[in-house]
């Protein structure tokens, strides 16, 4: 079994070079050069245990001091491990923000191993815009982004602009991001 750090380490290196590397995720730098990004490694082997986990950090997040915890990952390397399992989780995850009343206030991004675009093949490489080392909820503050929206010129062009990034990059050339 990995360690929670060496798990922590994968994340934090896709998400510097992947992430902030290819400019994926433009708000991405500032919170990681802040440390303000919270990293929680689940345990879970059951999706109702993730779920109990995920209401908790979303409680968390919503309490904390935004310069201290802007943003969380829960990643979650023992459960939903399967992309359609994962992407049928998150249908629960949405109602779970609802229960907690936390709608419009936060919400989550989804990233997984396999993620796949609804009309792509498995192995296209837009799908790696969401690809991440393990199965990982992304807790985001709902007006973090409508700030860093308006301050990001293009903001709307975000999911397209990534996708001609990696087909200029290739899978040759995502591979080589890993040596």
């Amino acid at each position: 079994m990995e360690s929670d750090q060496h798990i922590i380490t994968q994340t934090k290196t896709w998400l510097t070079r992947a992430v902030i590397g290819l400019q994926l995720c433009p708000f991405a730098k500032a919170v990681h050069l802040k440390n303000q990004i919270r990293y929680v490694v689940s345990r879970a082997t059951e999706p109702q245990t993730l779920l109990s986990q995920l209401a908790r950090e979303l409680m968390h997040l919503a309490k904390a001091d935004p310069e201290v915890n802007e943003t969380t990952l829960l990643i979650h390397p023992e459960v939903l491990t399967d992309f359609l399992d994962y992407n049928d989780f998150l249908d629960m995850a949405d109602m779970a923000l609802e229960e907690l009343q936390l709608d419009g206030v936060l919400q989550i991004a989804s990233f997984h191993p396999q993620y796949q675009f609804t009309g792509t093949q498995a192995d296209d490489i837009t799908n790696h815009t969401n690809r991440s080392p393990y199965p990982t909820l992304h807790l985001l503050r709902e007006s973090s982004i409508e700030e860093a929206m308006k301050s990001f010129e293009g903001a709307d062009a975000i999911v397209e602009r990534n996708m001609a990034t990696l087909q200029r990059l290739g899978l040759e050339g995502w591979r080589k991001l890993w040596i």
